[in-house]
């Protein structure tokens, strides 16, 4: 063998060996740690030790690389429990804040790589005078038993300026289920009705998720409010102005007429349908409250006026007149109100409930809007127009 051979020979050799070398070496190492396998970064929406927090915040924790196991957000002094809903790497709260109010907000979280992680936040909400809060008032009251007329009549005591995300959070519903709507009457005062007549037996839930919800103008809403009630038979009496006579129908049925005298020439009842907003076994009735003079001849002040239901604001209402038997049936000598004997009285009384509708019919006057509740004298088309939400007819 020539040395030139013997020494190229060699040279492959070498070179063979340090690449078996190099993949032996590749072979032995260790592989590396997972990318997924991370600590759980956990973080929120309210900074630890804050003194100013608004009551809107919808509290929230949010973990990066794992998942949240448990949290709780408590007032520090235990009476306040917040509810919240959580899933993988998120939880929040499933309510706002009080004012003026500590809490502490505590959350567990495991990491990817195993590991736990823990996030503690306490802080204080921001505080409002009662000018600052708006309570929502509702009628019905819960578990009244009421007629087929009867408005869902939400009243605040401070304006409402956000009316469309007030609107959002106000909810009705119904067993069986009806078409409905809200209408703003006015910045304080907001009523619900169906299209038409309420099914009689209807079960009815209010539910205002308001607690704390902008109201506009640095106001919030005070309270959540959750109210059923229940709609009883069908009730729609007519009044016949001009043929002074009061018929009651029950479920579909006339089950009695009475003879009435309704208002005198200048105090002509009015016609429209009314809805009983009142009911008083007995009601003291002076003429100043429907702004009468007390030197007017036409002034009046009765006490202890039986059965008394009233239908307007202005001051008609259903009741005994025992004064004006004679005209009952005959001709019209009352100030406005529909007048019947004591019995008569008692009978339609002892029927009735809040809500029951009665129609006012050949009246030559008009009821004015809003004089009492007169949901019922407006088409369904231009009620839903009133709604915050513009919704369609």
């Amino acid at each position: 063998m020539s040395t030139t051979n013997r020494s190229l020979r060699l040279l492959v050799g070498a070179v063979l060996l340090v690449t078996l070398g190099a993949c032996t070496a590749a072979r032995s190492e260790q592989p590396s740690a997972s990318p997924t396998q991370q600590p759980a970064t956990v973080s929120a929406n309210v900074e630890d030790q804050a003194s100013d927090v608004p009551v809107d915040t919808v509290v929230s924790v949010e973990v990066q690389h794992g998942t949240v196991t448990e949290a709780s957000l408590t007032s520090s002094d235990g009476k306040q429990v917040v509810k919240g809903e959580g899933g993988d790497g998120r939880w929040a709260a499933t309510s706002r804040l009080e004012p003026g109010t500590a809490y502490t907000l505590t959350a567990q979280a495991e990491g990817t790589d195993g590991k736990p992680a823990k996030l503690v936040r306490t802080f204080t909400t921001r505080a409002l005078t009662l000018d600052q809060q708006t309570y929502p008032a509702v009628a019905p009251l819960a578990n009244e038993t009421v007629g087929v007329g009867m408005p869902v009549i939400v009243t605040f005591d401070v304006p409402v300026e956000n009316k469309k995300l007030f609107e959002q959070h106000m909810h009705v519903t119904s067993t069986p289920k009806v078409e409905g709507a809200w209408h703003w009457m006015s910045d304080t005062v907001v009523h619900y009705r169906p299209k038409e007549f309420w099914p009689a037996g209807t079960k009815v839930s209010v539910d205002l998720d308001l607690n704390s919800l902008p109201a506009g103008n640095g106001v919030y809403g005070q309270q959540d409010q959750h109210v059923p009630f229940t709609v009883g038979r069908r009730i729609v009496s007519t009044v016949d102005v001009a043929r002074h006579t009061l018929t009651m129908n029950v479920d579909g049925r006339d089950v009695r007429t009475i003879p009435v005298s309704t208002g005198k020439p200048g105090h002509e009842t009015r016609g429209g349908t009314k809805v009983i907003m009142e009911k008083f076994a007995s009601v003291d009735m002076d003429a100043a409250s429907t702004g009468v003079s007390e030197s007017d001849p036409d002034y009046y002040d009765i006490s202890d006026v039986r059965w008394a239901m009233r239908v307007t604001n202005s001051g008609e209402f259903l009741h005994a007149a025992p004064w004006s038997v004679g005209s009952q049936g005959r001709e019209n000598v009352s100030h406005g109100c529909v007048g019947m004997s004591t019995a008569d009285a008692q009978w339609i009384y002892d029927q009735s409930r809040r809500g029951d509708v009665v129609k006012f019919v050949n009246s030559g006057r008009s009821l004015e809007q809003n004089n009492g509740w007169t949901d019922w004298n407006t088409r369904w088309s231009d009620w839903v127009q009133g709604s915050a939400l513009k919704r369609a007819s």
